[in-house]
C-alpha cells in the first residue's frame, strides 16, 4: 500500500457495475467481499478494492474520515489525571 492509496479511496469512483459512480470508500462490504471471492480486477482498481475490503472488514473505515473532510473521533479524556 502507498500512502496516496488512502486518498484515492475517497476520491476515485467505481468505473463500472452495480455501483458505478460511487466512491470506492462508499462501496458496501458485501460487494467488496464478492470481488474477493470472484477475483479483484488487475491494476490500481483491484488494489484499491482490496485495500477497502481490508479496512471495512477490520472496522477501520472511519480512518478515512479526515481525508473526506469529516472531523476525526473526539479525543479520549486522560483518566490518569484527576482534578
Amino acid at each position: 500500500m502507498q500512502p496516496e492509496d488512502l486518498k484515492l479511496l475517497v476520491t476515485r469512483q467505481m468505473p463500472y457495475g452495480k455501483y458505478e459512480g460511487r466512491l470506492i470508500a462508499d462501496l458496501p462490504g458485501n460487494y467488496l467481499a464478492w470481488f474477493a471471492r470472484k477475483g479483484f480486477p488487475s491494476g490500481e482498481l483491484g488494489r484499491l478494492l482490496a485495500l477497502m475490503l481490508e479496512l471495512d472488514h477490520n472496522g477501520l473505515s472511519s480512518l478515512l474520515d479526515p481525508l473526506r473532510g469529516r472531523a476525526p473521533f473526539p479525543a479520549v479524556p486522560d483518566k490518569s489525571s484527576k482534578p
